[in-house]
């Protein structure tokens, strides 16, 4: 089962958030704030939306994801941040479920595409899009700015 994020989901959406990046390798680069995260779910200028996917014993994974704009095709677009089921619930349809109710919310919004990004080395991750008809945007390289570089340029 698919059901919204609620405001006493924060500690497990953050417990998930913990767990997807122990699971990439990430585990330095998490700064669980609870504050925060509920202020931007569910505060009066939420940032972003949360997905919870419940299995028979309880919550199994997450999908946080955010609309943005395509200049280019005139239209919204859903932009899935993360996506993480707990691997002893994976191969039961949980992460379709998931992205199913995404491309669902993706359509009634008039999104022209749904996308994300996924680690070079994430071979199972990359099969499963791959087996749901998705691919890579080709030819675009992700750039960020951050920390000291982005104070930085904010500065002047």
């Amino acid at each position: 089962m698919i059901r919204p994020a609620v405001p006493t989901d924060v500690p497990l959406i953050a417990s998930l958030i913990r767990e997807l990046a122990g699971y990439e390798k990430l585990g330095d680069q998490v700064q669980p704030n609870e504050a925060r995260l509920a202020e931007h779910l569910f505060g009066d200028r939420p940032y972003c939306k949360c997905l919870i996917a419940e299995g028979d014993a309880g919550p199994v994974g997450f999908a946080l994801f955010f609309y943005s704009y395509s200049t280019f095709g005139v239209c919204p677009k859903l932009y899935l941040e993360d996506l993480f089921v707990r691997p002893e619930a994976r191969g039961a349809g949980h992460g379709r479920d998931l992205l199913e109710a995404l491309a669902t919310r993706a359509v009634e919004r008039g999104c022209g595409r749904m996308e994300w990004s996924v680690l070079d080395w994430n071979e199972p991750a990359i099969g499963f899009y791959k087996r749901l008809g998705a691919g890579p945007a080709g030819g675009w390289t992700v750039y960020q700015l951050k920390g000291e570089a982005l104070a930085a340029l904010a500065a002047g």
